[in-house]
């Protein structure tokens, strides 16, 4: 069922890329105020226990699919089930791996806009809330934002035409190891701050009087989205994985230091939000209004924001090189074209659909398609239709119709997998995993 393809080169490899496919923006600017807004340590002890019950069992899936076959999204369903109607369980990856690919390097392009300003000291010249707020609409509906959206999708393809060893698993090995130590470096800042006890307690005190059923299903969501289930990256990248790597372990730690890159954030902005009174905000509204108005207030506050927008820029970067892979890998062994010319397809898509996306909020900004913009509708499509339909049925698959001893031998590798796991891992895939991320789904839909 092997064939000979690419493999990562070292265990950090498949490390770093894995947690670089997870971590992303989401995790910096939606998992802190989900939490603070949602009993804090209560709402952080149910996403937990979601990250290892349902998270890890559906890392487990893609990682079963994509080192058991050696193939692409696509291929992976058609290798393990000839019926065709599975495989289009893969195209949908690659239909959702383009559309979020669209408009979060619009979002990444913006981090790119204010790390110039930040190096230029505009940002500084625009401290005011009512300033950035307005600064900020200007140049979103600027030309500057599709300038900078073609310019970070370059940077994203120079990486990938580098081949998955000399390109992916190099610069994961770079990015990951800078982004953590900015994030300690800004942790320890935040700690000395004046007010960060009470940012703390915001973010860890557990409040149960706040738990009801819309905390179990964001907490639900956060973890589904925040380990990128149901696109297909992890199935891609451990396509790339040796035989020798242990998958369970390494979803435990995939999801493990994704977790900590959250936590790690929240404990980066709560205690500024805190000390000089903002309000906690979630989304682009954090990152690019509050956020700047304290780095003005604090003491090398523009250094501060330098380091600050190189930090998500890093954390865009390794997603999306992730979520290309899923069509450069299809393009690659489906259609035999070579990874050069994967690459320039894959961006060329990329850039025109990003460019819409990009002037959906200037001169685009009246078109809309259901009441939405192209921007919030590959948004809508992507997070709210497609990943909990693609992650639900992964689960399903391998849970309901892979080969048990495809699973026993790639869980267990080189030993034997303890049944009491395998068939906790198994009851997770079959009835845990669809459920819950049916419920994410209906919420979408507003339908619960």
């Amino acid at each position: 069922m092997s064939t000979q393809r690419a493999q990562f080169g070292t265990r950090l490899g498949v490390i770093a890329t894995t947690v670089g496919s997870a971590v992303g923006l989401g995790n910096i600017w939606r998992f802190p105020y989900e939490a603070g807004a949602h009993g804090g340590g209560a709402f952080l002890l149910i996403y937990i226990g979601f990250i290892f019950l349902i998270g890890v069992p559906v890392i487990c899936a893609e990682f079963i699919m994509g080192r058991g076959t050696r193939r692409n999204i696509f291929g992976a369903f058609w290798t393990l089930h000839s019926c065709r109607c599975w495989s289009w369980v893969g195209y949908m990856g690659i239909l959702a791996s383009i559309l979020i690919l669209s408009f979060y390097s619009v979002v990444a392009g913006w981090t790119l806009e204010y790390l110039w300003q930040s190096i230029t000291g505009t940002l500084d010249a625009n401290s005011g809330t009512n300033n950035l707020h307005a600064a900020f609409d200007t140049f979103a509906a600027g030309p500057r934002s599709v300038m900078w959206t073609l310019i970070f999708l370059a940077v994203n393809a120079v990486i990938l035409l580098r081949g998955v060893r000399g390109g992916i698993e190099k610069a994961s090995n770079v990015l990951m190891p800078v982004l953590f130590v900015i994030l300690i470096i800004f942790c320890i800042n935040s700690l000395t701050l004046p007010q960060a006890s009470e940012g703390l307690q915001f973010l860890f005190k557990p409040d149960f009087s706040k738990v009801d059923s819309s905390t179990l299903i964001g907490a639900l969501g956060q973890a589904f989205f925040s380990l990128s289930l149901g696109l297909g990256t992890l199935m891609t990248y451990s396509s790339y994985f040796s035989d020798s790597t242990p998958l369970i372990k390494s979803a435990v730690t995939t999801a493990s230091l994704d977790t900590i890159v959250a936590i790690l954030a929240g404990i980066i902005i709560f205690p500024a939000v805190f000390t000089y009174g903002c309000e906690p905000a979630a989304g682009p509204k954090l990152v690019f209004e509050v956020l700047p108005a304290i780095f003005h207030q604090m003491p090398g506050g523009a250094i501060w924001a330098i380091l600050f927008f190189f930090l998500l820029f890093l954390a865009s970067l390794t997603s999306t090189i992730s979520m290309s892979e899923i069509c450069i890998a299809f393009f690659c062994e489906q259609t035999k074209m070579s990874r050069r010319r994967a690459t320039l397809i894959n961006t060329a898509i990329a850039m025109g659909f990003g460019t819409l996306c990009a002037l959906s909020f200037g001169s685009l900004s009246d078109f809309t398609i259901a009441g939405l913009s192209v921007f919030n509708l590959f948004d809508y499509l992507s997070s709210n239709i497609l990943l909990p339909l693609g992650g639900m049925l992964i689960s399903i698959f391998v849970g309901w119709i892979v080969d048990r001893n495809l699973i026993r031998n790639q869980l267990g590798g080189s030993g034997r997998i303890p049944r009491p796991l395998l068939t906790g891992i198994t009851f997770c895939l079959r009835y845990l995993a669809p459920t819950a991320i049916l419920l994410i789904f209906l919420s979408g839909l507003d339908i619960i």
